[in-house]
């Protein structure tokens, strides 16, 4: 898969690379046989295939040298800016970098394991080039780090010792910042991690290069935060990818699950990958074992409306009286909306029927070539303006509560902007569930949304009608790789295992694809334009958009660990909604789990009892108080009054809108 080619070159240039710069640097030479244990042995694949492959660059006064004889001085200062810029001419003209992006888009490995390659040689060719401009601080921080290697092998034979002639261990050291404790780090559980010495020393040596690589990323001087963010991001892909577990013959639990099969687990793992490769993308979850309608999504409901864009779903009461007021649900149509009814224990929907309230949930068609033209207004126009007509047909409600998921949230806020400016009050309370207004903060996404890659994505869907939804998925799973790509990875391919059947895995596997002229309008005025928190700037409908306008009673959510919408910009909301009363909460966990968390499981929320917004996130965080359990039971406290009074519940359907399909209808089964 390239991981094994690449470790093995970076193994292989270990005492000549990392040792023969350490050597020029400091002027100092042990001898031919002398094994260097430097920390920055990952840039030794780097600046080894320089030598390889770049024979001179020109100096900032045009003399032409061989790279390696470039001093410090000719790289920094107003020399910075000269050196930098011709060193980048040699290198991208240079034919075997310029190939590395078509030969892996070409790969049939990219598929399964979507990494950008090209740009993790760019950033590790970043680093290389800043640790020149200071040789005497990298030369220090490498002594500083391989004696903290010398210093864990040491440790580790001892320890071993220890345990051969029956006494207790020494407590295991760890100080690497990259949360790889013993108990925290998933890649290195194996117990032979922790007991056999040669193993720890590997873990440590992999833990302790890491973290000095990934530091030089994000302490690199000169760089803008988008910049350093983007290297980074690629530092980490680079230093994920290299993990000893990802290789048989270093991963303690890959061997010895083919000694426990005699060999099968490396057959069964062949035909895995080979699998995968045919379907072009890796198997994160038994797609057998689900299925919207048979076990996920079986909440009792009726399709009552349908367009080219939606179908409106509304649920069966559980009994008794329900909330005068309805609610409509906005899930984001990047996903199916089912995340919102799993199964029966972690279902959102099944949850708000059981507490009385009468639910309608908007599935998003999959669009597919045919809806090249579908506009972002048509979203608004087909979604929610035509939804809650049709919910307050069925339910006799002059107005509805809505909530919005994502970035069904973010549609929904300009939405209700709109409806503002026209004076129009079908809604009655809003909800926003880890949902951007404010696009200016967007945390670990914000290296896929920049102009260059805006463009690119442009292109793909004006040649293909769509953006296809693995672009997608690749980029959310890239976001988290030693979770959705590298675990699996070891679990399908070197231990053997079919994958494991998860409800969540498999909602995200499910994807759907983008309208090409919707989503390119959602890029432009959100990520790359920031539009929104302009009042006036966007125009939809005739209308011009502005948020401080929206009066509805507000209830958001943000996640503590969210790394698509992060929590302080989904807590923007209470600043940007001038004219709301705005009750803001932060939950536990992350995107998904953060929100899909019912009641009587783990979790914990945070609530600011003054009921101010505070100035800032962080003076909001300052005085919330937290709560153990699930936030839903907020929320539905207070959403409960908001809805009215409880009496009879409403038929499903209506003589306009009559029942057209079972829940959890057609749109949402469409691949």
């Amino acid at each position: 898969m390239g991981t094994d080619r690449g470790t093995e070159h970076r193994r292989r240039h270990q005492s000549h690379g990392d040792g023969e710069a350490t050597k020029r640097e400091s002027g100092t030479d042990d001898g031919p046989d002398r094994l260097s244990m430097s920390p920055d042995m990952a840039l030794g694949l780097w600046t080894s295939w320089l030598e390889a492959n770049v024979g001179a660059v020109r100096d900032w006064s045009g003399a032409v040298r061989p790279w390696w004889q470039v001093s410090p001085n000719d790289l920094t200062g107003a020399r910075l800016d000269a050196g930098t810029r011709r060193l980048n001419d040699v290198l991208a003209n240079d034919p075997v970098l310029r190939s590395i992006d078509g030969l892996w888009s070409a790969n049939p490995f990219r598929t399964i394991v979507p990494v950008d390659w090209a740009e993790v040689a760019r950033a590790l060719r970043t680093v290389w080039m800043l640790s020149l401009s200071r040789p005497d601080k990298a030369v220090r921080k490498a002594a500083d780090v391989q004696a903290a290697v010398w210093t864990s092998a040491m440790e580790a034979w001892n320890d071993a010792g220890r345990r051969w002639w029956g006494m207790a261990a020494g407590k295991v050291a760890d100080g690497s910042r990259s949360g790889s404790a013993p108990d925290g780090d998933k890649r290195f559980a194996a117990p032979e991690w922790h007991t056999n010495p040669a193993y720890r020393t590997l873990k440590e040596m992999y833990l302790l290069a890491s973290d000095w690589l990934l530091e030089q990323g994000e302490r690199a001087d000169g760089l803008d935060d988008a910049e350093r963010r983007r290297l980074t991001f690629h530092l980490r892909q680079f230093v994920d990818a290299m993990s000893p577990t990802l290789l048989l013959f270093s991963n303690p639990a890959a061997l010895r699950r083919v000694l426990e099969t005699g060999g099968v687990s490396l057959a069964d793992g062949a035909r895995n990958l080979l699998s995968d490769l045919r379907e072009g993308r890796l198997s994160m979850v038994d797609t057998t074992a689900f299925e919207p309608g048979r076990n996920l999504a079986t909440t009792p409901g009726k399709v009552v409306h349908r367009n080219r864009l939606i179908e409106l779903i509304q649920y069966q009461p559980a009994g008794g009286a329900v909330h005068a007021v309805p609610l409509l649900i906005l899930p984001p149509w990047i996903n199916k909306y089912y995340i919102l009814d799993l199964q029966p224990k972690n279902s959102m929907v099944r949850h708000l029927v059981e507490q009385g309230f009468t639910v309608f949930v908007v599935s998003w068609k999959n669009p597919d070539a045919s809806m090249d033209g579908v506009g972002f207004d048509d979203y608004m126009d087909l979604g929610p303006l035509e939804a809650a007509d049709v919910v307050r047909d069925i339910t006799g409600a002059t107005s509805i509560n809505v909530m919005g998921y994502c970035i069904g949230g973010t549609l929904l806020a300009i939405t209700l902007a709109w409806l503002a400016a026209k004076g129009d009050t079908r809604f009655n309370a809003a909800t926003f569930m880890v949902s951007l207004q404010d696009f200016s903060h967007v945390g670990d996404t914000a290296v896929f949304m920049g102009e260059p890659a805006v463009d690119f994505i442009e292109q793909q869907m004006m040649e293909r009608g769509y953006l296809d939804s693995r672009e997608m998925s690749n980029m959310f799973n890239l976001l988290r790789s030693n979770d959705l790509i590298w675990s699996n990875v070891v679990n399908n391919y070197l231990m053997g295992n079919k994958p494991p059947a998860f409800d969540l895995l498999y909602w995200n596997s499910d994807g759907t694809r983008m309208a090409r002229a919707a989503h390119s309008w959602y890029l432009r005025n959100t990520y790359v334009e920031n539009n929104l928190i302009a009042p006036g700037k966007v125009r939809l409908k005739g209308e011009a958009i502005d948020l401080g306008r929206i009066p509805q009673d507000v209830y958001a959510v943000g996640a503590e660990k969210d790394h698509i919408v992060p929590w302080d910009s989904a807590w923007r909301v209470t600043q940007l909604l001038k004219g709301s009363k705005v009750r803001y909460v932060l939950a536990s966990s992350g995107h998904i789990a953060g929100i899909i968390n019912p009641p009587g499981g783990k979790g914990t929320y945070w609530t600011n009892g003054t009921g101010e917004p505070g100035a800032t996130a962080q003076a909001w965080r300052g005085k919330a108080t937290a709560h153990s359990g699930s936030w839903w039971t907020d929320w539905t406290a207070w959403l409960a009054e908001r809805s009215g009074r409880k009496g009879k519940p409403p038929a499903l359907g209506s003589a306009t809108h009559p029942a057209l399909a079972d829940a959890p209808g057609t749109y949402v089964l469409e691949k």
